[in-house]
């Protein structure tokens, strides 16, 4: 799986196609395996590019994952389903929240919640993964009983991408290993990962260090002394107002930390760095991230589109549907007179 930061958008001939192959595809999983398994399929990063490759997109290119979630709205935010996609790319990743707050009523569902339990997704895979990549598409998938994230981050100087994709959930995430999945191009050599179990003790130094209030103290010989360490600088401007409004707030868990606005990356990376240079407690410095074509591709890779094979399984998939829904009376007699034809 390769994603190379790619502009332009998917021709509208073939995003035409794409929503009416997927809806056969996402109908036939959940009647036939159940909502669960749907979440399942779409929190697994090769399931999740696979589907992207059948429908004829790109094997190459961060677009697959907007585009894919593009089809999955258009479809899924319909009365037809009971499940709803919020978010997207850019300026709609800002909007997940307006977005969340009208399809959870709609299914009648807490808002509120979800919309927490977006913002600490982003806040993680933005600060407390500090891999070189930063967020610029975030998804929630969510229905009454489960809920999953889909997010992209890049990075301007590789000028590539990478995917993170959440476990299914049921109530809010925590900040250990939270991910089915990280689809990556390659490995970094090193990375801020308080996400690790490995970074446990460092999580809680952390936070004994904003609580306790050693930041107020001295500022300037806190900077001196993690000045550079190991490769990775502290930031000149750390955001010291929201250090001391997350002192005043006194929160319990490392997820309420984050939810603090104004501890980013830079502010998180300090604190890293003093509970490791002050406290000698280490964070995790390994990559997170884990090292398929139907129907052709956009760019004619690994082959063109067939655009009249394209719309026949387009309606054989249809067909399934149908047959699928038959009682069983029904469906003996289709056996019988198919017996009968390959007599």
């Amino acid at each position: 799986m390769y994603l190379p930061l790619h502009d332009g958008k998917a021709p509208y001939w073939l995003l035409n196609r794409m929503k009416k192959l997927a809806k056969p595809i996402v109908t036939l999983i959940l009647e036939e395996f159940g909502e669960k398994e749907f979440f399942e399929r779409l929190s697994n990063p090769v399931f999740f590019q696979s589907f992207s490759n059948v429908l004829g997109f790109d094997w190459n290119s961060s677009g697959s994952t907007t585009v894919l979630i593009g089809v999955l709205k258009s479809i899924l935010n319909t009365e037809e389903f009971d499940i709803r996609v919020a978010g997207g790319k850019g300026t709609n990743a800002l909007k997940t929240p307006d977005e969340i707050r009208t399809f959870a009523g709609e299914l009648d569902l807490d808002a509120e919640k979800l919309i927490k339990a977006s913002r600490l997704t982003a806040k993680i895979d933005n600060s407390a993964l500090q891999d070189g990549y930063d967020i610029y598409h975030h998804a929630m998938i969510f229905s009454r009983r489960y809920w999953t994230v889909v997010q992209q981050g890049m990075n301007i100087q590789l000028k590539m991408a990478r995917r993170y994709h959440w476990g299914v959930y049921k109530s809010e995430p925590k900040v250990e290993n939270p991910h089915f999945g990280i689809i990556a191009t390659r490995k970094e050599n090193e990375v801020i990962n308080l996400t690790s179990d490995k970074s446990r003790d460092a999580r809680a130094v952390i936070l004994d260090v904003v609580r306790d209030g050693t930041f107020r103290r001295d500022h300037s010989r806190l900077l001196s002394i993690v000045k550079f360490r190991d490769g990775i600088s502290v930031p000149r401007k750390i955001d010291w107002k929201a250090l001391e409004k997350a002192y005043e707030l006194q929160p319990e868990r490392f997820e309420d930390l984050l939810l603090v606005r104004g501890i980013g990356k830079g502010t998180l990376r300090a604190l890293a760095l003093i509970a490791d240079l002050i406290y000698n407690t280490e964070y995790d410095k390994q990559d997170p991230a884990k090292y398929c074509f139907a129907l052709g591709g956009k760019d004619g890779v690994p082959f063109p589109v067939n655009r009249r094979i394209y719309d026949e399984v387009i309606e054989f998939m249809r067909s399934v549907i149908e047959q699928s829904r038959l009682g069983d009376f029904e469906k003996k007699k289709l056996l019988l007179k198919l017996a009968n034809c390959q007599r």
